[in-house]
């Protein structure tokens, strides 16, 4: 296994929870916005069976206060960047028996909110990308899926944090009223990336805690 990050010391981290728990795994400093950096990382690791791609930036601001290069700064990692890092893969995936291809996407490729427009729009894209490369290279074996998560603890979400108001009604939304744990997220990570999940590619699996499918949060059958 290769944990790979733009900032070598969070790859570092993780692969060390890794081996701590008897795995074997490999820190790389990766940008994905530089497709030469990725062939280096392909280079050095044997085929792989599966991929999980998890960039995000985002720049939270109206549509009509986002600058030119804030908007080139979220596409290029968000949607370019996964384009990049999958394109390759699954190149090598496609002449090798095969593998699992799984992005991150969110729930704002289908919700949004003020100030999200431009991170949704990638995250949107991304789906569409993931789903065309499913139906291309299903007879090469690759399978290619998608998790949408919902509002999760991890630093791109410390902002929401910071306030107490804000923090509470994202936790409201969900029908299990609560921010997810990271490790909560794995599950969907490791199914897409097993045989148990043979028969699933090009689809889209939410892991929000019920916030995309309630319209609402108001019970009137409630004492």
């Amino acid at each position: 296994m290769v944990c790979a990050d733009v900032k070598v010391e969070a790859a570092e981290t993780v692969t060390n929870e890794i081996r701590a728990n008897d795995g074997s795994a490999e820190p790389a400093r990766l940008d994905m916005r530089d497709t030469d950096q990725i062939l280096q990382v392909l280079d050095r690791v044997p085929p792989p069976d599966a991929l999980v791609s998890t960039p995000g930036i985002n720049v939270r601001k109206p549509l009509l206060e986002y600058t030119d290069e804030e908007y080139d700064r979220v596409v290029d990692l968000n949607l370019k960047g996964t384009f990049r890092l999958v394109r390759e893969v699954a190149r090598t995936m496609s002449e090798n028996n095969g593998g699992s291809i799984i992005v991150f996407s969110s729930i704002r490729s289908q919700v949004v909110e003020p100030g999200q427009g431009v991170y949704a729009a990638t995250k949107s894209g991304v789906i569409l990308m993931i789903r065309a490369l499913a139906a291309e290279l299903a007879d090469r074996g690759v399978r290619a899926n998608a998790i949408a998560p919902g509002v999760v603890d991890t630093p791109l979400t410390a902002q929401i944090k910071q306030h107490p108001n804000w923090h509470d009604a994202y936790a409201d939304k969900s029908m299990l009223r609560r921010w997810a744990r990271p490790e909560e997220i794995a599950g969907a990570v490791l199914y897409l990336a097993s045989d148990a999940s043979s028969y699933t590619t090009g689809s889209v699996m939410f892991v929000d805690g019920g916030w995309t499918a309630a319209d609402g949060r108001f019970d009137p059958f409630a004492d």
